[in-house]
């Protein structure tokens, strides 16, 4: 895998709508200046793309502007990294404009940049993965540049301070407290802090060999599912098989598998289709073993360990659970393509080679 190097002080980065247009929403104003304030206190400079704040309508309506704006940010020399607005449901319809785009490749493969967002995200890291090039699994503009409470979450900044080097080769450990979703986004929620809760669980084994390693791959599980079955748009199935999208079972042998619910909170018979059309496309066959991401606000907790244990139905095959990527708050950074290796006791998540490139 090609990988970029860290950001320094005075790099550009590129916040880009791929997925929803919510950024450019008038109800956003609050959270977009915020953002862009604490991008500026680390000394990066925030560059929004063409179309990036041309809100939710036109964005949905304009998959070829989404991808044009990523191309452009490639196309840059002085943007050193690149930021997803936030997530959504239909980032596969850029898939066209940039696959079939050979100047993009290009660009991408000789110029990689750091990519950083989750969820719908999955999409776009599965591209940048099959161009080779590492992606990042972590934290986006809104959800937590922009965290509207007095400051960025603890664990989010520590995470987020890894793009500009600092402890970027840090073992991925247990956040000692987790947060709940807000309610209210709204600009009166400005400086009050999340609800916040203890962990009691930390990583915990689930099942199998208690220690694994191999290269990262996954995302969110519905992302994931969805470009398998298409259940919310029949296109996305026939988009993902067009170009392969989705990676194929020998591309998941010897992997660490990371996978994670949304904020949709799925129920443990939602999760176990998915699970079950994850298992059948492969996924887990010849896998090293697989991370599962704390379920946000702990919905489901105890339910999602029963069914993960009933789906993958091997006792030997290693998981484990909680940890802190994803939609629940605070998150870690998964690097696409990275070897890894979870040690002994399920504390820490080591990586076995820099997540960034040296040069």
């Amino acid at each position: 895998m090609i990988k970029a190097p860290a950001l320094t002080q005075g790099d550009k980065v590129a916040i880009v709508s791929l997925s929803s247009g919510t950024l450019g929403e008038d109800f956003c104003k609050h959270s977009l200046k915020l953002g862009i304030e604490r991008l500026e206190s680390f000394g990066l400079v925030p560059v929004l793309m063409k179309h990036t704040l041309k809100g939710i309508d036109y964005v949905k309506a304009h998959p070829e502007h989404r991808a044009a704006d990523l191309k452009a940010a490639f196309s840059d020399p002085e943007i050193k990294g690149i930021i997803c607005a936030i997530g959504g449901e239909d980032t596969f319809l850029t898939w066209p404009y940039l696959w079939e785009d050979k100047e993009f490749r290009t660009l991408v493969q000789q110029n990689p940049k750091i990519f950083t967002g989750f969820s719908d995200s999955t999409v776009n890291h599965l591209l940048f993965y099959k161009l080779g090039m590492t992606s990042y699994y972590g934290p986006a503009f809104l959800t937590d540049l922009a965290e509207l409470g007095p400051e960025m979450l603890p664990y989010s900044l520590k995470t987020f301070q890894r793009f500009l080097g600092i402890n970027a080769q840090a073992a991925i450990d247990s956040s000692p407290v987790w947060y709940h979703e807000r309610s209210d986004f709204s600009e009166q929620s400005l400086g009050q802090k999340r609800i916040e809760e203890q962990e009691k669980s930390a990583h915990e084994w689930l099942q199998g060999q208690r220690e694994f390693s191999g290269q990262l791959l996954g995302g969110c599980i519905e992302s994931l599912f969805d470009l398998i079955k298409g259940e919310r748009d029949p296109l996305e199935k026939e988009i993902a098989e067009r170009y392969q999208i989705f990676p194929t079972a020998e591309e998941w042998r010897g992997k660490i598998v990371f996978l994670e619910t949304s904020e949709e909170k799925p129920t443990p018979e939602n999760l176990r289709e998915m699970l079950e059309t994850l298992k059948q496309a492969g996924v887990f066959e010849q896998a090293a073993g697989l991370l599962f991401g704390k379920p946000q606000d702990e919905v489901y907790y105890e339910e999602y360990k029963n069914v993960i244990r009933e789906v993958i139905v091997n006792p030997n095959f290693p998981v484990l659970y909680n940890l802190n990527f994803g939609h629940a708050y605070p998150r870690a950074i998964l690097p696409y393509g990275v070897s890894a290796r979870v040690v002994l006791d399920g504390s820490e998540v080591l990586f076995e080679e820099t997540i960034f490139s040296e040069n």
